[in-house]
């Protein structure tokens, strides 16, 4: 059913995706589909890396852990925005195209107030992307 799952992840908040990591795993290994992993890096030194360069070494290193530990078919994906924050959601919908992924998995946060204004990240991105989207809650 899926051959490609993408999964972004923001390197310095790691520890808030086991969730969807979890997840995004299990369903790689259930359809013996390859999951790419997907950063989003800013062109100045930032808290994770000095330079995109460096970020996509780390975000390749993150994904080969990730594969070993979780045994699956794991890559990576590095962009460079020129502002992250406010480039994030396009970044991600290109990569998608960029990646080949069928399928998106994603971690969120629980909708608030603001969401009825200003969709989250996951929200935008299932709202506009061309192939299935998961949003993984917690």
């Amino acid at each position: 059913m899926f051959a490609k799952i993408m999964t972004p992840v923001d390197l310095r908040h790691v520890d808030r995706l086991e969730k969807s990591l979890e997840c995004s795993a299990e369903l790689a290994r259930h359809y013996g589909a390859s999951l790419v992993y997907v950063g989003v890096t800013g062109a100045m030194p930032g808290s994770v890396a000095h330079n995109p360069e460096e970020y996509a070494q780390k975000l390749a290193a993150f994904a080969t852990e990730q594969g070993e530990a979780r045994g699956i078919a794991t890559s990576s994906h590095a962009v460079t925005a020129h502002d992250p924050s406010v480039d994030l959601d396009g970044a991600l919908l290109k990569a998608v195209g960029e990646t080949g992924a069928d399928l998106v998995v994603m971690g969120t946060h629980v909708p608030g107030l603001s969401d009825y204004i200003w969709s989250s990240n996951g929200g935008k991105i299932a709202a506009h992307a061309d192939v299935s989207v998961m949003l993984v809650r917690g």
